[in-house]
């Protein structure tokens, strides 16, 4: 027989970022526990508000199973004395598991005989079981920050007040903290506060939407949507595409209500990306444009209550904004009373990391490393260039920075725009931020592609140089991030640019700073940034064997490893593969480390070794040139055109002869025959 297990955690406001990864860690550790217990069980169900997580089990069965153990034991030999006598070994055994001496029995195996018992352990009364389970699944569920209330033992997000535990629609009773579960729920702190009874979770799915809550957060999201979509057709707009915050809001109300208000014409002066963060990051405002993309004067906020006048809700939230666009409107005007690039001398006070120095050495650095890359990829632009790196962290000194740090770069474009710059150099000033996340929006333009770069190689190298290094818990300064940062620029914008060059030029400029050998930096950064485009390339359609193959050959130019790793996927999905990968992986094999001499034709015995290493000089030029060209799809099929000629050599040929001429010969011949792909991939490592 089955039946359904319902758990409710009534608490105080649970900050909403926290609740998703709540939710499937609760789901994690039910799952885990049902299963070591050996209850079986169906489809698990998750629900949330800011006030209650929970959590449906269906079809959970009422006993657990039946087990049929067998279980071995010692040696026999040390189970016995000389005189057929039990010792400790054997007692132990027999009560580590329940049984009396007398039952215990022998088997043969293969490293001679043990002490073996069959066990059946007939199942218990799941509701039981789960008096344990529940109260030990609330303690591990895991959160970035728990804390503990009143005088208690227990910790958890936020206070708790109440534990609904249900199964088959009776109580589950037990102790969490100084709370005892029940059966009693909560409406809506403000508008049903009172209890309400739960037998299952479609009762409290009922009960809970009459007591004005909406457990399920995929009901509220898209009731907030069709309330946006309704409020701002009534506005003649559409609102501003933003799926976190409308996740966030999902998160932060029981019982959404969409109000509209308005923005006053006097800060519709302000950038729209200023307005649109304000609201954004501190009211959880949406905002609304018209069909050109042009802000529009209004807001929507989402309530957490059905006021019975909303005007009264609607002007506090307009009066709460206009506080706060008043500060911003302050900043916009004080801070344009001073040049952009005056404030440079400000940074020289500020210390970007405490070994590292200033903001202002920083910028020094990175300009160098940003104009280096435009003297050889874009020349033209050197000067641009030079100049958006030289205001690029400028604004972190105004006070609309300092007051809303999330508008870093944007304030630095806008301030620079207004006071002339050229608009590219103004755009490289906010661009050179990107990407700010994986998958995220990549400088438009060459100038903030080398700010960019330059300002992150800088920050990864300048870490590592100190010893301050990611681990597998903690990356503080986002040096990952960083990492796919500029490896995803460097392949949008399609740049030849050499990693372990980059790295040590910029470990050139922190040798003041530096705390290890600029050889130890090198080498790790270089492998850091070698994982992280593991990474990038893993989560998309290569294979994986192919990724590890050309990475291993070589790791130079992210483009150039891009274009063999294309190549080389080509390749393997082709019918005849398997065996010319067996070919060149006996070639590999055989040679080792290779011999790297010239091959003497006098010393050419075997038909099969004439004609490999006519064939080898036939292709030998055509694969360089290809490999010139980056055409590595031309490169591996004139390699690939090898492969009958190596199979006949192998055949026919045996290369580790006593003439150790010949032997040498040979060996000169195959490591020539490598060399051809040893650029492109290991082949050693193709599965």
């Amino acid at each position: 027989m089955s039946a359904e297990l319902f758990l409710e955690l009534g608490t105080e406001e649970i900050p909403a970022g926290f609740i998703a990864l709540a939710l499937k860690d609760i789901q994690k550790q039910l799952s885990q526990e049902l299963e070591r217990a050996h209850i079986s069980f169906g489809e698990i169900s998750t629900f949330a508000t800011p006030r209650r997580l929970a959590v449906s089990v269906k079809d959970v069965a009422t006993q657990q199973q039946r087990q049929e153990l067998e279980i071995t034991g010692p040696p026999a030999r040390i189970a016995y004395d000389d005189s057929g006598n039990p010792t400790k070994a054997a007692v132990g055994f027999a009560r580590t598991n329940g049984v009396d001496v007398e039952q215990l029995q022998t088997i043969e195996t293969a490293k001679g005989k043990y002490l073996f018992i069959s066990k059946v352990i007939e199942g218990g009364e799941t509701k039981i079981e789960l008096q344990q389970i529940l109260p030990r699944i609330i303690s591990k569920i895991s959160f970035k920050k728990s804390m503990r209330w009143k005088n208690l033992d227990v910790r958890f997000v936020r206070p708790m007040h109440w534990i609904v535990a249900v199964f088959a629609g009776e109580v589950v009773p037990f102790i969490f903290g100084d709370l005892h579960s029940g059966n009693m729920s909560r409406g809506h702190r403000f508008m049903a506060p009172e209890e309400f009874s739960v037998t299952g979770v479609d009762d409290y799915l009922l009960k809970a939407e009459e007591h004005h809550v909406i457990p399920e957060i995929s009901k509220r999201r898209q009731l907030i949507q069709e309330q946006l979509a309704v409020l701002a057709e009534r506005l003649g707009g559409t609102i501003n595409p933003d799926d976190e915050l409308l996740n966030e809001v999902s998160c932060l109300v029981e019982s959404p209500q969409a109000l509209a208000g308005t923005i006053e014409d006097q800060f519709l002066q302000l950038p729209p990306e200023l307005l649109i963060t304000s609201m954004r990051e501190h009211q959880r405002y949406f905002t609304l444009v018209d069909a050109q993309g042009k802000l529009l004067p209004h807001f929507i906020t989402i309530a957490n209550t059905h006021a019975k006048d909303s005007r009264v809700v609607v002007a506090g939230n307009e009066r709460v904004l206009r506080a706060r666009l008043s500060d911003a409107m302050f900043f916009w005007r004080e801070d344009q009373k001073s040049k952009l690039e005056s404030r440079l001398e400000l940074l020289k006070k500020v210390v970007y990391q405490a070994k590292l120095g200033t903001s202002y050495e920083k910028i020094e650095r990175f300009t160098q490393l940003a104009t280096g890359l435009a003297k050889r990829i874009a020349p033209q632009d050197v000067d641009k260039t030079k100049r958006a790196a030289t205001l690029a962290k400028c604004d972190l000194e105004t006070g609309m920075v300092y007051e809303f740090p999330e508008l870093q770069g944007i304030m630095g474009r806008e301030y620079a725009l207004i006071e002339g710059e050229d608009r590219r150099v103004a755009a490289a000033i906010y661009e050179h931020y990107l990407p700010t996340q994986a998958g995220g929006d990549l400088p438009s333009d060459d100038i903030g592609a080398f700010v960019s770069i330059a300002d992150k190689i800088d920050t990864i190298c300048g870490c590592f140089s100190v010893g301050l290094i990611p681990t597998g818990t903690a990356d503080p300064y986002a040096l990952r991030r960083n990492a796919i940062g500029i490896l995803a620029i460097i392949l949008d914008r399609g740049y030849a640019i050499s990693i372990p060059d980059l790295v040590v030029q910029s470990v050139e400029l922190l040798e003041e700073k530096r705390q290890r050998t600029a050889l130890e930096i090198t080498n790790d950064v270089v492998e850091f940034i070698r994982l992280r485009f593991v990474n990038m390339l893993s989560a998309g359609d290569y294979p994986a064997d192919v990724i590890d193959a050309v990475l291993s050959a070589s790791f130079d130019e992210p483009l150039d490893a891009l274009k063999r790793i294309e190549a080389l996927s080509k390749l393997k999905k082709m019918d005849d593969f398997a065996p010319l990968a067996v070919a060149f992986k006996r070639v590999g094999n055989i040679i080792k480390e290779g011999l790297d001499q010239p091959v003497e034709e006098d010393l050419l015995v075997e038909e099969s070794e004439k004609t490999l290493y006519a064939d080898l000089q036939n292709v030998q030029a055509k694969v360089s040139a290809s490999i010139v060209e980056h055409d590595y799809d031309q490169a591996l099929a004139l390699v690939a055109g090898l492969r009958q000629p190596v199979d006949a050599f192998f055949d026919n040929v045996m290369v580790m002869v006593e003439d150790l001429a010949v032997q040498n010969n040979r060996l000169a011949l195959l490591t020539a025959v490598a060399g051809l792909f040893k650029g492109i991939a290991d082949f050693r490592r193709i599965s």
